[in-house]
């Protein structure tokens, strides 16, 4: 596995393995691996003959307030794990490759309908930071399939349309969430919490599939199943962000008339806060 800086390099590598007839896969990440992403990088080797992973913390889609200075950055482990599960070309640029003239005059590119509620309310500008540094990415690898995590079931969506309305040759795949043997989404952000606070983690999850569980046997009382899934996030030591029960492919609220649907959920333990969905087809 080569690593490269500068998209110059990145562009080259790509270049050679595409002239000797190779189908390029990409797998974009902020780095702090674990198995949800490996994972990503096992399945791209699977569909593709070359595989370049990415790792970037992206300025663009954190707040003022949020984990930019602090989000766990730990490279010389990262490539380990990506050289293990399959990966031919890591980068891992700076902001200045990423963006050479500054962020405040960055072009930004929006993806409306489904960036807007859910995290896209919660973390305003986070899902335009989202789309601009994958179209960035996309431009310069031109991948012909890029992989991504369904635990970050909102940021799919916002790339599927993304690729979608802008005609870009890229297919997009949705690998399922890699879960702890209790539940637990794997995330890097899980490093954020105590022990006693790991131990309570998993509740947000059993709490979605409840919700999950009420709309496959038939409840159609929507607001009812939020509400009692908000009361006992609460009961067991979270401040709840959000709950929704979701259209699946638009992310509008869902009507009892859907059948493709989503659960999803925010919510802080702690001063972490932790997401997870569940995507199921109602009869």
């Amino acid at each position: 596995m080569n690593t490269v800086k500068t998209v110059r390099e990145l562009r080259a590598a790509v270049a050679r393995a595409r002239s000797e007839g190779k189908r390029i896969a990409l797998v974009p990440t902020m780095g702090n691996l674990h198995s949800g992403h490996t994972a990503l990088v096992t399945k791209a080797a699977q569909r593709a003959d070359f595989v370049v992973a990415t790792i970037f913390v992206n300025p663009l889609q954190f707040g003022p307030n949020e984990d930019l200075a602090t989000y766990p950055r730990t490279l010389a482990a990262d490539q380990e794990k990506l050289l293990q599960a399959g990966c031919h070309l890591l980068f891992t640029p700076t902001v200045e490759e990423m963006y050479p003239h500054g962020m405040a005059d960055q072009t930004i590119v929006r993806v409306p309908v489904v960036s807007e509620g859910l995290c896209g309310g919660s973390r305003p500008g986070h899902f335009d930071g989202v789309s601009t540094v994958v179209s960035k990415l996309f431009n310069m690898v031109q991948p012909d399939i890029a992989i991504f995590g369904q635990k970050d079931f909102q940021q799919l969506a916002v790339v599927s349309a993304l690729v979608r309305d802008l005609n870009m040759p890229i297919q997009i795949i949705g690998e399922p969430t890699v879960r702890a043997a209790d539940g637990l989404a794997l995330s890097s952000r899980n490093g954020y919490l105590t022990e006693a606070e790991r131990a309570t983690a998993p509740a947000l999850y059993r709490v979605i599939t409840h919700i999950g569980e009420a709309l496959h046997n038939g409840e159609q009382n929507h607001a009812q199943l939020l509400d009692d899934g908000k009361k006992a996030l609460e009961a067991a030591g979270f401040r709840p962000d959000y709950l929704e029960i979701r259209q699946a492919v638009t992310l509008r609220p869902a009507t009892p008339d859907d059948h493709d649907l989503v659960v999803l959920g925010a919510a802080f333990l702690g001063k972490t806060r932790l997401i997870d969905n569940l995507h199921l087809t109602k009869q």
